[in-house]
């Protein structure tokens, strides 16, 4: 947002203060109406360079002139009237002073600031997140600031580099007046001595002279020269420094955020700041390029003997390797693609080209192609080792054109229909399994910019892929993009991670993805954390103490699987306590066949809670339905069509009691001598017996199905009446 459009929105106190900045030296109005103009340029540079000021108090007045015929054709006599005698007051007052003007435009603008920066400031030390964004503030202020300072230094170039050719252009004139006398001077041997006599001294004292100027004006134009290409070695090095700020830290930051967001953490933010320093990078960088062109081709018009040659040629290899960087490593994975990939499952990514849009690369809309390789041939990539084009599986719909958006300004392919066809795997050695074997998803791409002046291959890669055939390797398969994508190290070569981490750094991880499986901001617990690491060190210590200098390796990860734990956790959402407390808290314990996934998805553990009657309180003394009635499927509605619906019932036989009392000590069951449940109304469960339709192996059997559905077909038949009157009786 423009500055004065900031200071519009500020509280009526600060607004005060403004409005004193303001008299007739520098009237209020010309800042309301010239605002974007006035804050584009460099007054402070200005204040201190009386041919800049000169130059931009000229171009101030052009402004007031074009702003003048807008008012003019809205018929706007007022604004008129104003402009007229304010362009009248600044040209009697400082057309001969432009530095004055100058330095109190730059005053008000510092002021301005200032205002902004004491009102941002209170109103950050109101917010509990007062001091990030304050770090954040600092941050994003010292990389605006180098951008004004890349901007200073390239219109300062720009300008030397003008007069440089106006100077060189006068030198060519002055240069050809030489050749025009020395062409007079040879014509004279074809005269009579008397009147060569007469016109050779003045021509030789022409010639005299002219040479004596080319000779002095030939030495500043070499300096010129030299003193433009070191200006363009200290803007390409602060362009560098500016660079590795952006890509080396704010970049790869955001990626590392996107890799831990794939573990559950806070999303990794949106791009659009990220794009628009890259694309002034590029802008800035380019405007660079072409002056650097230019003088290169001055330079080729009027050779002069000198370094200036070298110069030129080591600042054109630098400016393209600075702009090679920044287009290369701008192509990135916006939307990563599943870190546990299915084959012959549908699956998207999105990649974006952050500086497409500002080099006019969507002119000529790139195709993208996606390739999934293996971890041995990532690294053999980023040597820059012949690949030969190898893959590791087949992609299907694996090529993508980019596309420009006209309102976010963005360059991005969207890979929506990608599927797995196949994947070819490597030998594997000693104990390593299919789902710890790491694959990644190439993107690559080739387009061209400035009219195919420089033509770039540009590559990136997904985050570890790991691929599984079934879904029960789902759970090795997390825990190897867990491990990755907790503790990689940027740069790192891919896709090398510690072998072994302290436990809590584990737990970090671990609780990151727990909080993000069950959709709170409530993380594990430290019994819970307790709970695992007896899982994953074979320890029936309780003390959380004993682990916390404690290293877990992959293999111990893994091997435990602790991801398995983790998940019950996650089914039991932290409602868990240590087994040892438990046999504490009760006098008799039974234990009941661990529930599955596939358990809950039948029927969830809250309605299953609900069936049994026994379970009255939750520790220490809350009733049950008080906790997890909001949990509780609804109960079915009433039949329209004649038929009652089915309904599934959680029934522990072996724990039951006829009607149990809720006044009696809830900490256990009562271990009844009958199975039989006598339920309140509604149902009547009686003793299991074996089920006729599975055979001995639990198969199902559809030739007895067919004997039961005849048998209750045959019911049917018989008279409604009788059959109710049979069970009344």
């Amino acid at each position: 947002m423009a500055q004065w459009n900031q200071l519009q929105q500020l509280e009526t106190r600060y607004l005060e203060q403004l409005y004193h900045l303001y008299s007739d030296s520098f009237p209020m109005e010309l800042r309301q109406f010239l605002a974007p103009w006035i804050e584009s340029q460099d007054w402070a540079y200005a204040a201190n360079k009386e041919s800049h000021a000169t130059l931009v108090f000229h171009n101030l007045l052009g402004e007031i002139d074009q702003q003048y015929s807008r008012f003019l054709q809205e018929n706007n006599v007022l604004y008129q009237h104003n402009l007229r005698r304010i362009k009248q007051h600044l040209q009697s007052k400082y057309l001969e002073k432009p530095m004055e003007i100058a330095r109190i435009v730059a005053r008000c603008l510092w002021e301005e600031q200032r205002l902004l920066q004491t009102a941002t400031t209170a109103q950050q030390s109101s917010s509990p997140v007062g001091s990030l964004m304050d770090s954040m503030s600092q941050k994003y202020h010292q990389i605006n600031q180098a951008f004004e300072e890349l901007r200073i230094l390239t219109q300062d170039t720009e300008n030397d580099l003008r007069k440089l050719q106006h100077n060189q252009e006068y030198f060519i004139i002055q240069y050809q007046e030489s050749l025009r006398i020395q062409a007079q001077l040879s014509s004279l041997a074809t005269l009579p001595p008397a009147d060569r006599q007469l016109r050779e001294p003045s021509l030789l004292s022409k010639r005299a002279t002219v040479e004596a100027w080319l000779t002095r004006e030939a030495n500043t134009l070499q300096k010129y020269r030299l003193g433009l290409a070191e200006k363009h070695q200290k803007t390409l090095a602060l362009l560098r420094k500016q660079q590795t700020v952006i890509l080396d830290d704010e970049l790869i930051q955001w990626k590392r955020r996107q890799q831990l967001a794939g573990n559950g953490g806070p999303p990794e933010g949106g791009l659009d700041i990220l794009q628009s320093w890259c694309e002034k990078l590029a802008e800035t960088i380019w405007q660079n390029r072409q002056q650097i062109r230019r003088a290169e081709h001055l330079r080729q018009q009027l050779p002069i003997p000198g370094p200036i040659e070298e110069l030129l040629t080591e600042l054109n290899s630098t400016i393209t390797d600075i702009i090679s960087a920044l287009v290369t490593s701008t192509f990135i994975i916006e939307k990563q693609p599943p870190q546990v990939l299915k084959t012959q499952t549908k699956f998207a990514a999105t990649v974006r080209l952050l500086v497409g849009g500002k080099l006019n690369v969507h002119m000529n809309p790139p195709q993208v192609k996606a390739t999934i390789i293996s971890e041995q041939q990532a690294k053999a990539l980023l040597k820059n080792e012949n690949t030969r084009n190898d893959s590791s599986g087949e992609i299907l719909n694996n090529n993508c054109v980019m596309e420009y958006h006209q309102t976010t300004g963005t360059l991005s392919a969207h890979f929506r229909n990608m599927s797995l066809k196949r994947i070819r795997r490597s030998d594997r050695r000693g104990a390593e399994s299919v789902t710890e074997e790491k694959f990644t998803i190439l993107f690559e791409s080739q387009f061209s910019v400035g009219g195919n002046e420089l033509v770039f291959q540009v590559k990136t890669l997904s985050l570890p892929v790991v691929v599984i055939v079934h879904g029960s390797q789902d759970n090795n398969a997390t825990a190897t993009v867990l491990w990755d994508n907790a503790f990689a190290e940027p740069g790192r070569v891919p896709f090398i991670v510690p072998d072994k981490v302290l436990w809590p750094q584990l737990c970090e991880a671990l609780n990151m993805k727990y909080k993000a499986e069950v959709q709170s901001n409530r993380g594990l617990s430290e019994e819970n954390l307790v709970f695992l690491a007896q899982k994953a060190f074979s320890s029936s210590s309780v003390n959380p103490e004993d682990y916390r200098n404690m290293t877990i390796t992959w293999s111990q990860f893994n091997r435990v699987n602790t991801l398995l734990a983790l998940n019950h956790c996650t089914e039991l959402n932290d409602l868990t306590i240590n087994k040892q407390q438990i046999r504490c808290l009760l006098r008799m314990v039974w234990n009941l066949m661990p529930y599955t996934t596939k358990d809950f998805s039948i029927r969830s553990l809250a309605d299953r809670i609900s069936d049994l009657n026994h379970l009255l309180f939750l520790y220490p003394d809350r009733p049950k339905d008080e906790v997890f009635s909001k949990y509780y499927t609804p109960p079915l509605s009433k039949a329209v069509d004649g038929y009652v619906k089915p309904q599934i019932k959680q029934v522990v036989p072996e724990f039951t009691t006829p009607n149990p009392d809720p006044a009696a000590n809830p900490t256990y069951m009562d271990h009844a001598a009958s199975p039989a449940v006598n339920q309140p109304h509604a149902y009547g469960l009686y003793p299991p017996i074996g089920d006729p339709m599975l055979d001995a192996d639990g198969d199902f059997d559809l030739d007895d199905t067919m004997d039961v559905a005849r048998h209750v077909e045959e019911l049917l038949r018989r008279p409604m009446e009788g059959q109710w009157s049979g069970q009344q009786s």
